[in-house]
């Protein structure tokens, strides 16, 4: 599977203030939160699903992995969305591995599995 992805029992702004304490003490600073459904709805869409995306980054970790290669540029910063489907608040991500894999890179593999692993851990204790 491309993403992990859990189901937590607190509310999306909650969720988010925990989620965001969790990866600063993991190191990931939030760079941005961007709320999708606040933007469609200013451009006059009917977008109700409560959704954030967090882009979040640990500047040690982007350099390693800039070092070796500069297409892993094109993944960075890591996302985590926070979203609310059917009255429960998920939180998921991308993973790491799988996208370092599209560039066949055997050296970052394991620098994405390090920062996936960092990553689920952050996301799990929000539970």
């Amino acid at each position: 599977m491309f993403h992990y992805t859990i189901h937590v029992t607190t509310g999306l702004n909650e969720t988010i203030e925990r989620l965001e304490e969790h990866l600063k003490q993991e190191g990931f600073g939030v760079l941005w939160r961007f709320s999708v459904t606040e933007k469609l709805q200013e451009k006059g869409l009917d977008f109700s699903t409560p959704m954030v995306i967090l882009e979040v980054c640990n500047p040690q970790e982007a350099a390693r992995v800039l070092s070796e290669n500069l297409l892993v540029g094109y993944f960075l910063p890591c996302k985590i969305v926070v979203y609310v489907e059917n009255g429960v608040t998920k939180i998921g991500m991308p993973k790491p591995t799988m996208l370092v894999g599209m560039v066949s890179e055997p050296a970052l593999e394991q620098v994405a599995a390090d920062i996936e692993k960092r990553l689920i851990a952050c996301i799990d204790r929000c539970r």
